[in-house]
């Protein structure tokens, strides 16, 4: 037995950390029957424990002086060795989360993550680039590169309500990455009573952090931190400032709260910027508030964000081959005049539109007014799509309208008012202001779509009984109108459109049926572009906005076409796998020829197998034309796009929409395709009024006959479209623009080919993975080549994920498992799971392997090197290395910023080198009948082996390895570092000076009896201080954060490496 006596400096001792080796730093005796122990565990930590001679039988000395008995079983130590390459597979691998992802990653994106975001720590970032550049592929990069990193176990993304399930798919589907989409059902159903507190990795909406106060408490619970929040369609989180007057919305308050509850911080927008300055650094204080603090004054607040954006615009773009990544597109305008029947029906129902508009406008101080004026734009848009949706929205709205005049006759009768005109109560439908009607317009399509049924049907400005029953008897009249336009059979727009399908897939020409037929693609070089070229085989997209119109044209173009199976439908009702199914068939079967889609398929979906598309009906809000258009013009298209727009003569919306769009044209021959990428941020302006696209088409339904109007509509069209109006737009996009150009794009090709060499390749993950498993008592056979089926995952394993996992759960058995991503689903085979770094199968393999063979990377062993005919002998050490700086973390430790793992090699003369990631798997174990580690140890050859060589490997790494080391994080670190420091003074001292002197004038004008009602000089003065305390605050983090330092290097594991000579 040992005694406490024994204990020296350097000795490696067993019984003080369970499984595992500490070596002795001091000894210190009090007494004859007590010492304090203080040791360093393999991890690098120093730590202190008393000990008493009742201890003594629990304490094992390995060897006082020499740790390395190398008597562990060789074939073990290479599989736990194994297990901790693995687990530190970041450090050899530099894009790891590409080679463990099913991403095949562009050049910018690979820029984004691993230039320009994962180097920074912490990262608060504003990544810009263009619509359709895969941002979300960038994002889940990231966040699986921080996983591996140990950085990140909670993360939260923040999108619109309509992108979340596209996030939840992507990032489960290409990055394994297990998100919950947090619903007020699941929220209230936590545990807890905060879903928050007790999902890791989750998505939420926007709007529901926003304006729902129970929501936001919880998510500002204590313990409610983040270590990376993501914000998806960042702008929509804005501020503006108009007229001195800074208008802060519910989602900029939502960003500030954000911003403060996680470590890392990412806002995504493709527009960031709408032209004003003021608004913008606003929206860049929500990254750092300190560096864009106070009212933004022109000429003395200036910024320079590029340390904090990335904007990429999709002409900059290139594949890895260095052409561009993306295709030209065109848009044609195709008109179409209405029938005498069909144009009676449109003034008609114009009419009755106008007609209830200006009832509405009588609705002073009326919460209904707001919502009948949404479902009058509805009714016209309606009214502009086909017969058929026109007609059922007047039946659908008369039939619930005359049920509400019952309800109303039996409340009269009852007693309840006796006057037929005297005021009625309106029917409970939700009153919508116009933040609500911009909420409606981002919703996900089935939300839209019973949203508007219910206020279509059930809003009206009828004030009383007798004003109700005049409306229904307005809407008989309309309904029977349409109803006799429905079945007269001639439906110009379809016709026009059956026209172009003829076209499309029958050798016919084009130029007759488009409206600019000699159009030019004004790119350099790019000369004119030619129409499609007619083919049976063509595959069209068909965008409209009404499942009415959806149902009515599957009906003609099937008929039309002669096959039910040539057309495919998307809507807001159908679920989220019948989508993907859908978009499946319509990308791999050649017999679907045709997608009808509404808006829910420019919701997230990828139709780029598609290169035409037509809008049968066109949107009120320019961002869904850019999001349709985005659905085949985005990443993997190879062909030219083109649209077409089909747009009523002689109506007042569609003279609006066809003047937008023919000037869209000329401006396209002048400027290029990229101003489809700006349709969103037109805004129409004319006499002093600033409006949005639906209020412009509003203000032409209601008052487009009066001379004035038309003048104010042709002014806000030519204004907002004029050439050099969209080229400050396009300008705008440039705003910290990076740019990549052949020689960029060829340096990012040898990284990743350099990566690649470097990488753990999938046969090393397999042979590993198939060992431990098998040790760990679960056995997977082989059913295809590499491909293997686990019908039983033993308990250990599969409850591992609960202490180290961070959401995705093993599971009991898997029909099939892959390492390589060609594996994962071959033609006809069952979809394999695909095993990689950070799948919790592995993981929990890895931990437990490493949790259960602690102290043998620290005993080391002995492995035989077969290609080595002499005989001495060499020894090999795997060494840890970490920078931190000042900045601590929550449990009080200091934050590990950079991190470094290597082996070197020491031989008998005292020389080291470096080797390559995994030197043990060039040799084997020890064979039986071969000598053990004790009799080689013994042998003359190996008696330079002592305790000094742990220490000649830590003395050669930091002479050589820490410096070089150091230096680069220094470098990389403290040039941000600098350019923050100086960003926030400039913007600070200037606001305190400010302040200061504010507070003085205040302090005159008091003293003259002449007080400023809205500030006070001691306001001024507060302010000024509070400014003050955040400066040194904010410093004294910047000074924490530029205190780097080395750690020493820990050595981890060794292994004795004996040439065959010597046996």
């Amino acid at each position: 037995m040992m005694k406490l006596e024994q204990l020296q400096t350097h000795a490696a001792l067993r019984g003080i950390v369970p499984d595992a080796l500490v070596t002795v730093v001091n000894v210190q005796w009090f007494g004859a029957e007590a010492l304090e122990l203080t040791y360093k565990t393999a991890d690098g930590k120093v730590a202190n424990e008393l000990l008493y001679r009742h201890d003594e039988p629990r304490l094992d000395i390995v060897e006082a002086g020499r740790p390395w008995s190398f008597d562990g079983d060789g074939a073990r130590f290479r599989l736990v060795s194994e297990a901790q390459r693995i687990r530190l597979a970041h450090l050899f691998d530099p894009v790891l989360a590409v080679h463990t992802s099913v991403v095949e990653p562009l050049p910018h994106q690979i820029t984004a993550v691993y230039e320009h975001m994962l180097p920074r720590q912490p990262l608060r970032f504003l990544l810009a680039d263009d619509p359709g550049a895969g941002k979300t592929i960038m994002a889940g990069l990231l966040i699986k590169e921080l996983i591996a990193r140990g950085d990140l176990q909670r993360c939260l993304i923040v999108c619109p309500g309509s992108l979340a399930e596209q996030w939840q798919d992507e990032l489960y589907r290409r990055f394994h990455l297990p998100f919950e989409i947090l619903t007020n059902d699941k929220l209230e159903a936590a545990r807890t009573g905060n879903g928050f507190l007790e999902t890791n990795l989750c998505i939420a909406r926007l709007d529901k952090l926003a304006r729902n106060e129970d929501v936001r408490h919880k998510l500002q619970a204590p313990d409610c931190r983040w270590d990376l929040v993501v914000c998806d369609e960042a702008h929509k989180m804005s501020a503006t400032v108009f007229g001195g007057e800074t208008k802060y919305t519910q989602r900029y308050h939502l960003g500030q709260l954000l911003s403060g509850l996680t470590r890392h911080f990412l806002l995504m927008s493709a527009t960031p910027h709408n032209g004003k300055e003021a608004d913008f650094q606003l929206f860049m204080a929500l990254l750092d508030g300190d560096r864009f603090e106070g009212k933004y004054r022109d000429g003395v607040h200036s910024a320079d964000v590029s340390d904090l954006m990335r904007r990429m615009v999709k002409e900059n773009l290139r594949k890895f081959d260095g052409t561009p990544l993306f295709p030209e597109r065109i848009a044609y305008t195709v008109p179409y005049r209405l029938s005498a029947r069909e144009a009676a029906l449109y003034q008609a129902v114009t009419e009755y539109v106008r007609t209830e508009f200006n009832r509405v406008e009588a609705l002073e101080n009326d919460q209904r007014a707001g919502t009948v004026g949404f479902a009058l734009t509805i009714l016209q848009r309606r009214l502009a799509s086909s017969p058929e949706a026109i007609h059922q929205s007047l039946r659908r709205r008369r039939e619930r309208l005359e049920s509400r005049l019952r309800e109303l006759e039996l409340l009269q009768r009852a007693g309840e008012f006796a006057n037929p005109f005297a005021p009625i109560i309106a029917a409970t439908v939700p009153a919508l202001d116009p933040e609500d009607v911009a909420d409606l317009d981002e919703a996900p399509d089935h939300e839209v779509e019973a949203a508007e049924e219910e206020i279509l049907d059930q809003a009206t400005a009828a004030r009383s009984i007798a004003e109700l029953r005049l409306e229904i008897q307005t809407l008989t009249t309309l309904e029977g109108q349409a109803l006799a336009v429905r079945r007269g059979g001639t439906d110009t727009k379809w016709i026009e459109l059956s026209s172009l399908l003829g076209e499309i897939f029958t050798p016919a020409g084009f130029a007759h049926r488009v409206a600019e037929p000699e159009a030019q693609y004004a790119v350099t070089g790019a000369g004119e572009i030619p129409p499609p070229k007619p083919s049976p085989h063509q595959k069209l997209v068909i965008f409209t906005e009404h499942r009415d119109t959806l149902n009515y044209l599957e009906d003609r173009i099937t008929q039309f076409l002669g096959r039910k199976d040539a057309v495919a439908l998307i809507h807001g009702g159908v679920g989220r796998a019948e989508r993907l199914r859908v978009q499946e068939a319509f990308k791999h079967d050649p017999t679907v020829q045709i997608l009808l889609a509404t808006d829910a398929a420019g919701e997230g979906l990828n139709l780029q197998r598609a290169h035409l598309m037509v809008n049968y009906d066109l949107p009120w809000n320019p961002n869904r034309l850019e999001q349709r258009f985005g659905r085949i013009h985005r990443i993997g298209q190879t062909e030219v796009c083109y649209l077409w727009n089909l747009v009523a003569d002689d109506t007042r919306e569609g003279d609006v929409y066809r003047k937008l769009l023919e000037k869209l044209e000329q401006a396209r021959q002048a400027l290029g395709g990229q101003v489809f990428d700006v349709l969103g941020k037109l805004a129409f302006e004319s006499a002093g009024q600033v409006l949005s696209l639906r209020e412009l088409l509003i203000q032409a339904i209601r008052y487009g006959e009066r001379p004035e109007t038309k003048a104010f509509l042709s002014t806000a069209l030519d204004t907002a479209l004029d050439k050099s109006h969209l080229q400050s737009l396009l300008d705008d996009r440039q705003l910290a623009q990076d740019s990549m150009d052949a020689s960029a794009v060829q340096r990012i090709r040898a990284d990743m080919e350099r990566a690649d060499a470097r990488r753990l390749q999938p046969h090393y993950i397999e042979s590993f993975f198939l060992e431990g498993f098998k040790q760990l008592g679960g056995a997977a056979r082989q059913r295809e080549t590499r491909r293997f089926e686990i019908t039983h995952v033993p308990a250990p394993v599969r409850h591992r994920d609960r202490l180290i996992g961070i959401g995705e759960p093993v599971l009991p058995r898997y029909e099939r498992i892959a390492f390589e991503k060609t594996l994962i689903a071959p033609p006809g085979q069952p979809l394999a799971a695909f095993v990689c770094p950070g799948h919790p199968l592995l993981d929990a393999v890895i931990d437990l392997t490493l949790e259960r063979n602690r102290d043998l990377l620290k005993r080391g062993a002995v492995l035989v090197d077969e290609r080595d005919f002499g005989v001495e002998p060499r020894v090999m050490f795997s060494l840890e290395h970490a920078i931190q700086d000042a900045s601590l973390h929550r449990d009080g430790s200091r934050r590990v910023v950079s991190k470094r793992l290597m082996y070197v090699e020491v031989d008998a003369q005292g020389n080291v080198r470096y080797v390559h990631y995994a030197p043990y798997l060039d040799f084997r174990p020890l064979a039986a009948g071969e000598p053990g580690a004790d009799a080689l140890l013994a042998r003359p050859e190996c008696q330079w082996i002592t305790r000094e060589l742990e220490q000649t490997a830590q003395g050669h790494a930091i002479a050589h390895v820490v410096p070089e080391h150091l230096a680069e994080v220094r470098g990389r670190k403290l040039e941000l570092i600098a350019k923050t420091e100086a960003a926030v003074k400039d913007r600070l001292i200037k606001e305190i000076t400010y302040w200061d002197h504010r507070a003085e004038e205040l302090k005159l004008q008091e003293q003259a009896g002449k007080p400023n009602a809205k500030l006070n000089s001691l306001e001024a003065r507060k302010r000024a201080d509070l400014l003050q305390g955040r400066l040194q605050k904010r410093l004294e983090d910047l000074r924490l954060e530029a205190q780097i330092s080395p750690l020493p290097p820990v050595v981890l594991g060794g292994l004795l490496v004996v040439p065959i000579g010597l046996l």
